[in-house]
């Protein structure tokens, strides 16, 4: 038999809570404008910081690199994308 969840004070809505339980919060509540700003604020905060990090070339080419060997490694999954691609194009003519 399942366990009957006691309804607390915090997840019972009241007249005064119940308009705003679907209403977004935090960045959610904020336009997109606002949204953007406070972002690009905060990345040039971590840039002037000096904790930002930006990609080389040869990092992101090495990340690539990585990426594409652990899911070569899988080869039921790469069978699979061949095999959808095979149907994808029509098969054989």
């Amino acid at each position: 038999m399942a366990k009957k969840r006691k309804t607390t004070a915090t997840t019972r809505a009241t007249p005064q809570t119940a308009g705003r339980l679907w209403q977004p919060r935090g960045f959610g509540a904020l336009d997109p404008e606002k949204r953007r700003a406070l972002a690009g604020a905060g990345g040039r905060t971590a840039q002037a910081m000096g904790t930002a990090h930006r990609f080389t070339v040869e990092e992101a080419r090495s990340a690539g690199r990585k990426g594409g060997a652990a899911v070569a490694a899988d080869r039921e999954h790469m069978a699979e994308i061949g095999r959808r691609g095979g149907k994808n194009r029509g098969g054989p003519r």
